[in-house]
């Protein structure tokens, strides 16, 4: 295989935020806590972690390994290992970062609206009707599109700077303050009135609520939050120095997501019911963006210190969804600069206004364009769907069977080691790779029947 010269991580602490900002996003702010509840609190909770270190885990690792044994993109990798006829895995996997890019920045925009509603103290009146103006917001045709521009801006801007300069420079701060930041809010959604209901809510197990639905749910929100089968995780590891642990990374990474997941929940459950205890009315932990942007608001009118904790809780949330579309952007980026050679800077700006464009029809279709239907779902939803149940579940089957199956045993173990540098324990690296090779791949085909069939 031809050694090529390629930008890499400055150091270790940097490759770990970079890893960990890839994998914490917007689902870890709203998705993941509504579904803890949900599926039994703990109960869920553990499940979430058996099925993340037995597949979500093992997934994670042939990605970052795939990535740091080509040194390339995530198209062109399967070529650079020699198998140059299964570079369409590598494809579908551009095509989920395409997709999933395309409606992660308009997500990204309401995010950032609702940043500058706080920081404006827009959330001060108990009497608005947020439902409605979240709403109006979505369905209008400028703002969203100005918003998502702007959210889009500050991705390529970051990006342009490559891979230390810009990437890792950004996450070594600002994942710093995210954490600070979500912890602080959490202590003071704790130190409510009423606020342990919700605390007993998220993490006391109860495993009447498990059911079949909640493995499979458990390990499709693993995948979601990791961000497997779109090229991110594959094209981070590239640019990963041979002596770094890839498994201990891997595993820092998936325990820090989760960490942070459940922080988050803490930071936004307890609060929920404290205020409907003072309100005497029942908690609504509804799911999805209602979470965040309607939800949340009117209780931040209804808290002490309200507003503080609104700039923050939306500053937490704006810096997850761009580190996570700093990844999502440079899977892409990495395809265009090194496929089409052309500099970074124009591979950014040619991604962007790909990204730009397609994102514009998933956010009108929230409004004047949600006539407009693909396969019975507006293209904001089509988007999502097509991303998450087709193209990065499929890519990460076809990615494990290769990886098990076609590439070399031996070539697998070599890197898994850092050519025999990391000192990873001999029981692990053979755990990973039976689990690579027979289970991770029987889980992905369950989500991808389930998605299908149920």
């Amino acid at each position: 295989m031809k050694k090529i010269s390629r930008e890499k991580f400055g150091s270790r602490f940097g490759v770990l935020m970079a890893m960990a900002g890839s994998a914490i996003g917007l689902g870890n702010m709203w998705r993941f806590p509504y579904l803890t509840a949900k599926n039994g609190g703990a109960a869920f909770i553990v499940i979430y972690l058996l099925l993340m270190l037995t597949i979500s885990l093992p997934t994670m690792i042939t990605e970052y390994l795939i990535g740091r044994r080509s040194r390339s993109n995530a198209y062109s990798a399967y070529g650079r290992l020699g198998f140059p006829k299964l570079k369409f895995i590598g494809l579908m996997a551009i095509f989920a970062v395409v997709f999933v890019l395309s409606f992660y920045i308009v997500v990204g925009g309401w995010a950032t609206r609702y940043l500058v509603e706080a920081c404006t103290l827009g959330f001060q009146s108990t009497a608005t009707d947020y439902s409605g103006k979240f709403a109006s917001f979505v369905s209008s045709t400028a703002y969203p599109l100005i918003y998502t521009f702007i959210f889009l801006s500050l991705t390529a801007v970051i990006i342009s700077g490559g891979v230390k300069k810009g990437i890792e420079a950004f996450s070594k701060i600002m994942m710093t303050v995210l954490f600070i930041i979500i912890i602080l809010v959490a202590i003071h959604a704790i130190s409510l009135p009423g606020a342990m209901d919700g605390v007993k809510y998220l993490l006391v197990p109860d495993f009447s609520k498990v059911t079949g639905e909640t493995w499979v749910t458990a390990l499709g929100q693993s995948f979601f939050s990791l961000g497997l089968g779109c090229g991110t995780i594959l094209v981070y590891g590239s640019y990963v120095k041979t002596e770094e642990d890839l498994s201990m990374s891997a595993i820092f990474t998936a325990f820090i997501d989760t960490g942070f997941a459940i922080v988050a929940g803490l930071a936004i459950i307890p609060a929920i019911f404290a205020i409907a205890s003072m309100n005497g009315v029942e908690p609504n932990v509804d799911a999805g963006p209602g979470l965040v942007f309607i939800t949340l608001p009117s209780i931040f009118a209804s808290m002490p210190f309200g507003s503080v904790i609104a700039i923050l809780f939306f500053l937490s949330l704006g810096l997850a969804a761009i580190t996570s579309s700093i990844s999502l952007l440079e899977s892409f980026v990495a395809y265009v600069m090194e496929v089409w050679n052309i500099s970074r800077k124009k591979a950014v700006l040619f991604a962007s206004i790909i990204c730009l464009c397609l994102g514009a029809f998933c956010s009108l279709s929230q409004g004047v364009l949600s006539d407009v239907r693909i396969l019975g779902m507006n293209v904001f939803d089509f988007f999502d769907k097509a991303s998450s149940n087709f193209f990065m579940t499929v890519s990460c089957l076809l990615m494990l069977i290769f990886a098990g199956w076609f590439m070399k045993k031996e070539d697998f173990m070599d890197e898994l080691t850092g050519r025999g540098l990391s000192k990873t324990p001999g029981w692990l690296q053979k755990l990973i790779y039976l689990l690579v090779k027979f289970i991770a791949p029987i889980g992905v085909l369950t989500i991808i029947i389930c998605n299908f069939f149920f």
